[in-house]
């Protein structure tokens, strides 16, 4: 009997991306799976239920999940989502696991299989799987049309016979997918682009695409760069060197987007409100890693604010304000790590806990948390419970001089679970030769 793959409407209704579109369903149909698509799913994203359903699709409604066995999302299932799925489902989809430890707790009590595709490891096998790059990349355009949208002035410089209009100075802070896609943007718009990273690696990238890079280029800098290709936590006395010198630049630019963000951390403060106060009034700053706190002093998540007569744009989810696009992208990273999990003879789900992809993005498994990166502080949140239990008992006890005062300290630890049997932990990532280095979140 063939298996249920169950593609929802994003409940979070600043969400209009969706984990499906007419060619992943078509090609998923294809592996031998029955595809339900939650009748709306893909309004938001301009893929009307006719065009799932000319592709092969069911068009279900939201209880129709109950029965699947694999369910393709945006976004992490909410704890309402969860009481309906099915145990032992593999739920794939963008998690967010860093700092949401309870939630990540709430997959496992679900006892659904799910994996995060921020982990998606940096190999060429994976490139096409890449969420991360895929929708930065769309970050990195939107960020540019936002701007250009704020900013009341022309972009290009322009001869004209009432006289000449200067080119805009556009300056990228964090150069990853997302900051090398608004380079090249902004240099088709006709802007004179400059760019900065603690990363050397980026410089000739920078180069390439027209822009000038700016660097305090020191020893430290020449090692800022991690196996993996994410940006590395810079020192104090380097943080103090490249503020200053970016700070002095910030004065002379009309645009700045700021893309810096390092996995599992808050985002590095970039741009202070003494730095850009120097900009002309009209200015423009969007600030890519608002959703973790932001690069720029004063930005305010999902809103535009206006400092000092700089417009400071905090837009959440910018790959979404391009949905129709973000959607065609994100769906074919799904299928094609999907596509790996599925015995193409039995033509059901057969997941192999050795291999390397699956090694890295599996949170939960079998009721636990198996993550390297989360297992341990899972069970510290298990165990936290029982210890606080036992420690009044045990006080009592004593106290009355009960021969059996260790009675509750002794269910406590029986109660304690014993260390999940989990998948090898992740080997470190390691960037291909064929994949920019990241800064962003993405990264």
């Amino acid at each position: 009997m063939a298996q249920t793959l169950f593609i929802p409407k994003e409940i979070d209704g600043s969400e209009p991306r969706v984990g499906g579109s007419a060619e992943t369903v078509k090609k998923l149909v294809g592996l031998g799976f029955v595809v339900i698509v939650e009748a709306g799913a893909g309004t938001a994203s301009r893929i009307p239920d006719r065009d799932f359903e000319a592709a092969g699709a069911t068009i279900g409604k939201a209880a129709d999940v109950k029965g699947a066995d694999v369910v393709l999302k945006v976004r992490r299932p909410s704890s309402v989502e969860l009481k309906s799925y099915k145990k032992g489902a593999v739920v794939i989809a963008m998690l967010d696991p860093y700092g949401n430890d309870a939630a990540v707790k709430e997959l496992a009590d679900a006892g659904v299989t799910a994996f995060t595709m921020e982990f998606m490891p940096r190999i060429t096998r994976a490139q096409v799987m890449d969420v991360l790059s895929s929708q930065a990349n769309l970050a990195g355009y939107q960020a540019v049309i936002d701007a250009a949208e704020e900013y009341d002035r022309a972009l290009p410089m322009m001869m004209t016979a009432a006289g000449t209009v200067p080119a805009a100075k556009v300056f990228i802070m964090g150069v990853g997918v997302a900051g090398l896609q608004a380079i090249a943007t902004a240099r088709r718009l006709g802007a004179v682009v400059t760019a900065t990273d603690v990363r050397p690696a980026v410089k000739e990238q920078v180069a390439s695409l027209g822009a000038k890079f700016l660097a305090v280029e020191d020893e430290e800098f020449k090692a800022a760069e991690t196996a993996g290709g994410y940006a590395k936590e810079m020192s104090k006395e380097y943080q103090a060197k490249q503020a200053a010198l970016v700070a002095e630049h910030i004065a002379k630019q009309d645009i700045i987007i700021t893309t810096a963000l390092i996995p599992g951390r808050p985002a590095p403060r970039l741009v202070s409100r003494e730095m850009y106060a120097r900009m002309r009034p009209g200015s423009v700053i969007v600030d890519l890693a608002v959703e973790r706190g932001g690069n720029v002093e004063g930005a305010a998540a999902g809103q535009i604010v206006e400092v000092d007569g700089v417009k400071i744009v905090g837009h959440l989810n910018v790959a979404g304000r391009i949905a129709a696009t973000a959607s065609q992208l994100y769906a074919k990273n799904l299928v094609a790590f999907f596509e790996t999990l599925v015995d193409k003879d039995a033509r059901t789900v057969k997941i192999n806990f050795d291999d390397e992809l699956v090694k890295a993005t599996v949170l939960t498994h079998g009721g636990k948390v198996v993550h390297p990166n989360f297992a341990s502080a899972a069970s510290a949140a298990a165990v936290a419970p029982a210890a606080a239990a036992a420690k009044p008992a045990a006080k009592k006890a004593a106290s009355a001089k009960a021969p059996v005062a260790e009675a509750p300290v002794k269910e406590a630890k029986q109660a304690a679970p014993k260390k999940a049997a989990t998948p090898k932990a992740a080997p470190k990532r390691t960037a291909p030769k064929t994949t920019a280095p990241k800064t962003e979140g993405e990264a």
